[in-house]
């Protein structure tokens, strides 16, 4: 695939705090990337210093070829998209979406036709006369939109575009943007700290924290191999439950000994075995095998196509609750309840391994 943006050990410190540390990430023309992460983590850093708006304190940020590191925000190549949609309150949508193309030396005509063509592109062809505030939070958001792609350019940077909207419209606007990046082709950065958002949209997700890269990957491979604790609390829900090895073949979870699920571990060894609620399975017997442990049912809660449970561990009551996703067809066929004693059966396949000491 062609690279289209390079970013080299870039840093960006504010006094004696460090917002991004030696950050080096490489996108391909036409990908859609989201960068993931809490609160505070760096992500709207890295894309301010990507438009040019904080410039990086060292490093190297390369656009098409082109060192843009210390350029000016009107000397790049992108478009960008706000979650407040910074519209001009005093003119109307056709003039908000046509100043830019006016700057640009654009003809009447010319500014007209592309006016048009992405309203209607949006779904708002009659939109144009009237004036922002008469527009509902889903539509203000799609005009802004159309007046960064309107001046057609190599990178659309989306920052936290989708936040400010209700659920319903959030989800119906995040399939519209990735529909219309895939149809456009266009190299596309959205900052989010929402996870659903960045496993729906992106086609490579950067989960990044205290300003730095905690894993860049597929979203399948986020989701399914975390390549830290951090990524695999932070994105999804996920089960972490104290353990540890007894013996070459044998852990500790509560009170139970299982069969060890790796071969890395050593006897003496603390250590977290994380695995998702879905990959959890009850027992349909009581009779525990080497893979499976008691727990009670201290919780279940609806949520339309599965029921989750929450469940206390046999033997370490302060441990926090493990969460199983249980299937609405298969909590009729076990007859959950609040309060039964189960077993739970880990799949090797699906767990992950996070040491407390080594």
């Amino acid at each position: 695939m062609e690279t289209y943006l390079q970013i080299k050990n870039v840093s960006k410190q504010f006094g004696q705090f460090t917002a991004l540390e030696n950050i080096s990430l490489t996108i391909n023309k036409g990908e859609f990337i989201c960068f993931l992460g809490p609160s505070g983590c760096g992500k709207t850093t890295l894309l301010r210093a990507i438009a040019g708006l904080d410039l990086a304190s060292s490093g190297t940020i390369i656009q098409n070829e082109k060192d843009t590191t210390f350029l000016s925000p009107e000397k790049r190549d992108f478009g960008i998209v706000f979650q407040s949609y910074a519209l001009f309150p005093n003119l109307s949508v056709f003039d908000n979406i046509a100043l830019g193309l006016r700057n640009q030396g654009k003809s009447n005509k010319e500014t007209d036709d592309i006016v048009n063509h992405w309203l209607s592109v949006i779904g708002l062809p009659k939109a144009g006369i009237k004036f922002p505030n008469q527009l509902s939070g889903g539509q203000q958001q799609r005009i802004a939109l159309a007046r960064a792609l309107s001046l057609s350019p190599g990178l659309l940077l989306l920052d936290e575009p989708l936040s400010a909207l209700d659920a319903k419209v959030r989800t119906h606007l995040r399939e519209e943007i990735r529909r219309l990046q895939r149809q456009l082709g266009i190299t596309t950065i959205m900052v989010t700290h929402d996870q659903e958002e960045a496993l729906a949209m992106a086609d490579r997700i950067v989960v990044m924290n205290h300003g730095v890269i905690e894993q860049v990957g597929t979203p399948q491979e986020i989701y399914q191999q975390p390549a830290s604790r951090f990524v695999a609390e932070f994105v999804g829900n996920m089960n972490f439950i104290p353990s540890s090895v007894v013996s070459d073949h044998e852990i500790r979870i509560g009170e139970s000994l299982l069969e060890k699920p790796c071969e890395s571990l050593n006897r003496g060894d603390r250590f977290e075995l994380a695995l998702r609620p879905e990959d959890l399975r009850f027992s349909v017997d009581e009779q525990q095998s080497e893979t499976s442990f008691p727990v009670q049912i201290e919780d279940l809660e609806f949520q339309g196509t599965f029921v989750r449970a929450e469940c206390t561990l046999q033997g370490d009551y302060h441990a926090k609750p493990i969460k199983v996703d249980v299937p609405i067809r298969e909590t009729r066929q076990l007859g959950l309840e609040r309060g039964h004693f189960m077993h739970l059966n880990i799949s090797k396949k699906h767990a992950h391994i996070f040491q407390l000491n080594r």
